[in-house]
């Protein structure tokens, strides 16, 4: 029998995400609290909103770069240094611009965390049990979002704002030194059987694989590195939508305080986790069964955007349990959404520029992340005024909506040709990066392949 050790560092990404997702929410979930604190319009929370994405989108391109440079060990230590400082330096602010610079530098080290995790699934994991594995990971997304909102409000009751930030920033430390003393490649680990690290590495049978002898900016001449951009900057500011704001439309629609947010919260957030293991054990399920993979990865992304439509039609629901229905519904599509997305750097190149892949897309997500709050900001600030704020939240899931249709739609324009695949060149038994159907490393001058014998 094959031994798991690969689902052991599997679940190890999965703590790191869910400490990424718990720090990240502590302000959503203290909104009211510190909007009463530091006098915060809409349009001021949606400034700090704008300053964590903005670290986060120069955060993604130099962890990107650093990850690939120095290895997912180190870079991974360094990422989740960084935002546990910052998390803990929230809890010392003295205003609203030094709190701006604390989720500035959350931002920019929170950012590393994907990249960093879904190297290492590529270095772990073959082709066939990736998806699965990337869901398991992204989970952590919404066990983090669970737990935050499980948590947070009796913290800051119970011992204030402050502990709150601190308590949840150790966190990362813990976790920092399990993972410094567990994490190697697998042909560094020692304790790794011979059975396990050939299946591992069943997909090129050797281990040899190709060079990147290009810039970094020679990744954005492919046609599937836009994809995946753009992809990302379409969806990836639903899901900051829904994680920083919706504790705020709970709190404005149904008028929910700090104490009685957390089971709505919970709920939609609870439902993500169906999502993100559903979404990547259905890709891998598909292509267990013959499918090519990127069909399947396609067929599940177009169900999961189908699945987040019904929430264009919130303005005539108002059942606030109906709501959370839908809320849910369209949560968990998004993670098996990105599940899939997340899949295509790794389906498409070698695993030694995954991570700065990884970051150009983030890059674009964040990019999005970043402009979207400046119009829910003057949108619901408009509202507000008017007294008819639920009127803007309609307006705003109705975007939510059509975004996903609309992404699937360009990424299959833009992937409808052969997809640029890793295959084993005649032989030579060692890996080529090439088009199906054409010489090696067509179209990819910068990609080194060994030569045909």
């Amino acid at each position: 029998m094959v031994a798991k050790q690969r689902w052991l560092i599997c679940s190890l990404l999965f703590a790191a995400t869910t400490i990424n997702y718990v720090d990240r929410q502590v302000l959503s979930l203290l909104k009211p609290l510190l909007e009463a604190k530091f006098s915060w319009t809409e349009r001021d929370y949606s400034y700090l909103v704008i300053v964590f994405q903005a670290c986060y989108v120069v955060g993604f391109v130099s962890f990107g770069k650093l990850i690939d440079k120095v290895g997912t060990r180190l870079g991974y230590a360094v990422c989740m240094t960084v935002w546990s400082i910052a998390s803990i330096g929230h809890a010392f602010v003295s205003g609203t611009v030094s709190f701006a610079a604390m989720r500035g530098l959350l931002g920019f080290g929170e950012s590393g965390n994907f990249p960093s995790a879904l190297k290492a699934v590529s270095e772990w994991f073959p082709s066939r049990e990736r998806a699965l594995a990337v869901g398991i990971v992204t989970a952590g997304t919404s066990i983090g979002a669970i737990m935050a909102p499980a948590t947070v409000p009796w913290l800051a009751v119970t011992w204030g704002w402050q502990a709150t930030f601190i308590i949840t920033g150790l966190s990362g430390f813990i976790w920092l030194a399990v993972w410094l003393y567990s994490y190697r490649i697998p042909e560094e680990k020692a304790s790794l059987s011979a059975d396990e690290l050939r299946y591992i590495r069943q997909d090129t049978q050797s281990d040899t694989t190709p060079e990147f002898e290009g810039r970094w900016i020679d990744l954005l001449k492919m046609k599937v590195t836009w994809a995946f951009a753009i992809g990302k900057f379409m969806t990836d500011p639903i899901w900051f939508f829904i994680l920083f704001w919706l504790p705020s439309y709970f709190s404005d629609r149904y008028h929910l305080n700090l104490q009685h947010l957390g089971l709505p919260l919970m709920a939609v957030y609870l439902s993500t986790s169906v999502g993100s293991v559903g979404g990547g054990w259905l890709s891998s399920f598909l292509v267990s069964k013959g499918w090519k993979v990127a069909h399947a990865r396609r067929a599940v992304m177009l169900l999961m955007a189908a699945l987040v439509v019904p929430l264009a039609f919130s303005a005539h629901v108002d059942a606030m349990w109906l709501m959370i229905a839908l809320l849910s519904l369209a949560a968990a599509a998004h993670q098996g959404w990105s599940v899939n997305i997340y899949s295509l750097p790794a389906d498409h190149f070698p695993k030694e520029i995954i991570a700065s892949v990884q970051g150009i897309g983030g890059m674009a997500g964040s990019i999005g992340g970043m402009l979207f709050p400046l119009g829910v900001g003057v949108l619901l600030d408009h509202y507000r005024h008017l007294d008819r704020i639920t009127a803007g939240y309609n307006i705003l899931f109705v975007v939510c909506g059509s975004a996903y249709l609309t992404a699937w739609c360009i990424i299959q324009i833009l992937t409808r040709d052969p997809p640029v695949a890793k295959t084993v060149s005649a032989g030579t038994g060692k890996n080529s990066f090439q088009k199906r159907g054409q010489e090696p490393a067509a179209g990819c001058p910068w990609i080194k392949s060994p030569a045909r014998t």
